[in-house]
């Protein structure tokens, strides 16, 4: 079977357009990258291990006066902001508690009239609870749903609310930004305010930047770099980034760390923990089909992954190598000899948003090329490298005037076993097949349920539901509806969202975000099929040439070879064919 990954888009302009200029091929000439321990090449589902710098035994107490106060604000401005989102989504919630309501009433007339009785008692208090959220509500947003006085009271708190987490720093800058993708949960308004948060993060000053890339280096910035700028060209949550030129004419990149970074985030996480350990002892209920403990481990490993530069570096090279034979991805070479655990010196790149559609049309590049070439590149990365750029927001994807998809920031990386890509691929098409059996099988299967759980008591239900929701189109689905469909679903069943699949999902959730913008008739499952068709037959292929291999030599005379499963990737693969030959 061909390639396609040039051949699908050696180009991403326009058909109207000129051709792309000649695309050059990787440059390969760099100082090698520090050697990888053994820890790094682990291929496990988790965004980093590289916890050295968290302290087990922070304290809110050891920081005194100053301490309690950044916990207590802290806690105010999440408080806040729950409370904002609760009532935002009450109607959809109230729906759900109504149906679930008259379900139990249901249920009790069955069972006698004291049942019923008790049933009608709880009735009668959710109704009285019901009425109090919609006075409070009306109040808070300053008029009723649908309103213009709601919608602008929902964008004052926004504002608000990003204007909060800047003020507390790093690690909320941080959350702020995944909570800027999630236009599935969150208010318009707050996804877009949120969204800023991407590439509008105020810089910190120059002069402290200046000594911690001397200190880092070891050398005066005149010795390090024939020029730099007084002013960094852009700010984030944990570093900003200078333009500069080596002495050897290279144009680069200087991205230097914040200051005391370690210290806050260490902080942060330990007030986080104690938020998450009240919420599991006082509100139970609330951490009942999520694993909160195991996402904000997940959150403390990724972020002091992403603190240190040396690492990021090496994912940048394995990034690079994995993407050596696609002509059409650009990484940025890593100068190693600028670049230390807290200072990293890069190619420098100049190129267009793939979310600024005017100035990619302007260049007369296809939005909707940039966008199926993007999850290309990600399906690549998920379903056959098992290594994955986790924050894949508009801020970290440039298309270079050459026409090449160029990544950036690569402190944020995913790992996934191949056991648990193979489980991945048969639930990616069990959802493009609509088939609501396997894809039930599929959540068992990924460790949806919690342990101990007979699979076949919740099967029907699971069932049920996306019998529903998959014979919709993407425009069709409400999404707030569909979470609360689910949770009902969640409350009653044993069902879990594992911790492992927090960045997995995030980055769907942002590509997902990307290709609305590009494309508004955008379905991400009917862009990726066919791509995934291809990694599926070139994956299983590869795996059925090796046990074949070791039967006839003998090596593995015990492995079983499952025909059925070869003959229909034989059709698959004759289907594919006869396509491309249309």
């Amino acid at each position: 079977m061909a390639t396609t990954e040039q051949d699908e888009a050696l180009t991403l302009r326009s058909k109207d357009g000129a051709a792309a200029a000649s695309l050059s091929p990787q440059l390969s000439g760099h100082a090698s990258a520090p050697s990888s321990t053994a820890q790094d090449e682990q291929l496990v589902l988790t965004s980093g291990t590289h916890t050295n710098d968290l302290k087990e035994d922070e304290t809110i107490e050891g920081h005194g006066l100053r301490g309690w106060l950044r916990a207590l604000q802290i806690v105010r401005v999440l408080g806040m902001l729950s409370f904002y989102l609760y009532l935002d989504g009450y109607d959809v919630r109230a729906g759900f508690y109504r149906r679930l309501s008259e379900r139990r009433r249901e249920e009790a007339r069955l069972r006698g009239r004291v049942a019923l009785f008790q049933e009608w008692s709880r009735d009668v208090d959710r109704r009285a609870f019901d009425k109090l959220v919609r006075i409070v509500r009306y109040f808070v947003f300053r008029g009723a749903e649908g309103t213009q006085a709601k919608e602008s009271r929902l964008e004052k708190q926004a504002v608000w609310l990003k204007e909060n987490l800047i003020k507390l720093g790093p690690t909320f800058i941080k959350i702020g930004q995944s909570l800027g993708t999630r236009g599935d949960l969150l208010p318009l308004s707050y996804v877009k305010e949120l969204a800023l948060l991407q590439d509008q993060v105020p810089p910190f000053s120059t002069t402290e930047a200046y000594a911690r890339i001397e200190a880092e280096l070891g050398r005066t910035l005149q010795e390090a770099y024939a020029e730099i700028d007084a002013e960094p060209i852009a700010a984030a949550s944990l570093g900003q980034v200078y333009r500069a030129r080596l002495h050897t004419g290279e144009e680069v990149a200087v991205k230097v760390q914040r200051l005391n970074l370690p210290e806050i985030i260490n902080f942060d996480i330990t007030v986080l923990r104690r938020i998450v350990a009240f919420i599991n002892r006082f509100l139970p209920e609330a951490n009942r089909n999520a694993d909160w403990e195991g996402m904000l481990r997940e959150f403390a490993e990724t972020v002091f992954e992403e603190m240190d530069y040396v690492q990021e570096g090496r994912n940048a090279d394995r990034f690079r190598e994995n993407f050596r034979s696609w002509r059409v991805v650009h990484v940025p070479r890593i100068h190693w000899t600028h670049t230390t655990t807290r200072v990293i010196t890069m190619e420098f790149i100049r190129g267009t948003k793939v979310t600024d559609i005017e100035a990619l049309r302007a260049k007369r590049f296809s939005p909707i090329k940039v966008n199926r070439l993007l999850v290309r590149t990600y399906l690549k990365q998920l379903l056959e490298d098992g290594f994955f750029h986790a924050d894949p927001h508009p801020g970290n994807l440039l298309v270079t005037d050459g026409g090449r998809l160029a990544f950036f920031d690569f402190g944020m990386t995913g790992r996934i076993t191949p056991k648990l890509q193979a489980m991945m691929i048969n639930a990616f098409f069990h959802v493009v097949e609509r088939d609501i059996r396997g894809l039930s099988q599929d959540l068992i299967d990924l460790n949806f349920l919690k342990p101990g759980v007979d699979p076949n008591s919740v099967r029907p239900v699971v069932e049920g539901l996306f019998q529903h929701y998959l014979n919709l189109k993407l425009g069709e689905i409400n999404f707030k509806e569909l979470t609360y469909d689910l949770a009902e679903v969640m409350y009653e069943y044993p069902f879990r969202l594992p911790a492992n699949f927090t960045y997995v999902i995030r980055a769907l959730m942002t590509l997902e975000g990307i290709g609305i913008v590009t494309d508004p008739e955008f379905s991400f499952f009917d862009t990726a099929k066919p791509y995934a068709k291809e990694f599926m037959l070139r994956r299983e292929g590869k795996q059925f040439r090796r046990l074949i291999l070791d039967k006839l030599t003998g090596r593995d005379a015990d492995g079983r070879i499952e025909w059925s499963k070869m003959w229909k990737l034989a059709k698959m693969a004759a289907k594919m064919y006869l396509e491309k030959e249309r």
